[in-house]
């Protein structure tokens, strides 16, 4: 995926030698119960232990200024009703449309800190002990942004599941499904902030309007097949096997044309798509280039014109913010599933 944030400067940072046990790398995600939290006050259920991209993490007490990077990640924190344990959060200003959203509230609860990329003084600035972000959600070497430099500093660490890098020296992302990776960061966040019923609550709801969406979407011959374009004129960038939109398209009732690319976010050639002739595309949007932008080029686009997506104009829209890790991703599966079956009576 793309780097979505950006800058601001610098102040010292709390001191955190023992928020984390361990130093964060990638792979994979998930919960532990390596010390079962005891019910009754919030001082009997630490520290908690969880294991985070393949890597365990003790937490002596809940942390108390997070600052979050994206969309998508900041809205798991209120989700979580966590405002209240955050310094602040990073993103661009294009976060999408917030009318529906249930937990709209916390964008006015909390500090918005940058519109720029996040960096390190930043998170030194907003007194953080803890940031969460993930590898090519802000975290980035050549950036010189990276767990292992923010715990230099005593700063603390959590990787977005999604963006987990599927083995050691892996630039490629993914190590589970895209609706577990979301489950999977709920659950651990609900024991690291003592929220585990609000985090069960949210699972259980998101598995049911999942699973009310499968019910009703096409099935078996009918499923049409299923692109996401992101962007990219010479060459798009798309969903794999290990992002959002996978499980997205597919709970919805597509076959995901993508479906063998082993990584989250990817560029890929249009001979490609091509070859693979999706008869819907689904169009990221987000960035300086409108959702109409991108429809007018795949309209125009030569090499596309036998496409049957292109031919039979089957399109559909819909938010960044839906179409990265986040609790939007269950809503997005239900609208998809609605808009395919119209889309395929055509």
């Amino acid at each position: 995926m793309r780097l979505r944030a950006r800058s601001l400067t610098h102040a010292l940072a709390l001191p955190l030698a023992a928020l984390l046990s361990a130093s964060l790398t990638g792979c994979g995600a998930q919960v532990t119960d390596d010390r079962p939290a005891a019910k009754g006050s919030a001082g009997s259920h630490y520290p908690v232990t969880i294991t985070n991209c393949g890597e365990k993490q003790t937490y002596p007490k809940a942390p108390e200024r997070v600052v979050t990077n994206d969309v998508g990640i900041t809205e798991i924190m209120f989700a979580l009703g966590l405002e209240k344990h955050m310094a602040g959060f990073v993103m661009p200003d294009d976060k999408g449309d917030l009318t529906s959203v249930p937990w709209k509230d916390g964008y006015t609860k909390t500090t918005w800190i940058s519109k720029k990329q996040i960096n390190k003084e930043m998170a030194l600035d907003a007194r953080a002990d803890l940031v969460f972000a993930g590898w090519n959600y802000g975290f980035n070497e050549g950036e010189g942004f990276t767990p292992a430099d923010l715990k230099k500093v005593g700063i603390g660490s959590y990787l977005l599941s999604e963006s987990c890098r599927n083995g050691i020296g892996a630039q490629s992302r993914g190590v589970m499904p895209p609706l577990d990776a979301l489950y999977t960061d709920l659950a651990n966040l609900g024991r690291v902030f003592a929220v585990e019923d609000r985090a069960q609550a949210l699972i259980t709801k998101f598995r049911k309007q999942v699973a009310d969406a499968e019910a009703k979407a096409l099935k078996g011959a009918d499923r049409p097949r299923v692109f996401l374009y992101d962007d990219g004129r010479d060459k798009p960038l798309t969903s794999g096997l290990y992002a959002a939109p996978h499980d997205i398209i597919t709970r919805a009732g597509g076959d995901h044309v993508m479906k063998d690319l082993k990584d989250s976010w990817a560029t890929v050639g249009w001979e490609t798509v091509v070859e693979r002739d999706p008869e819907v595309v689904v169009i990221n949007d987000y960035g300086d280039t409108t959702a109409e932008q991108k429809r007018a080029f795949l309209m125009s686009y030569a090499p596309l014109r036998n496409v049957s997506a292109i031919k039979n104009n089957r399109v559909v829209v819909l938010d960044y913010a839906e179409l990265v890790e986040s609790p939007r991703n269950p809503e997005a599966i239900a609208s998809l599933s609605v808009d395919l079956r119209k889309l395929m009576k055509k």
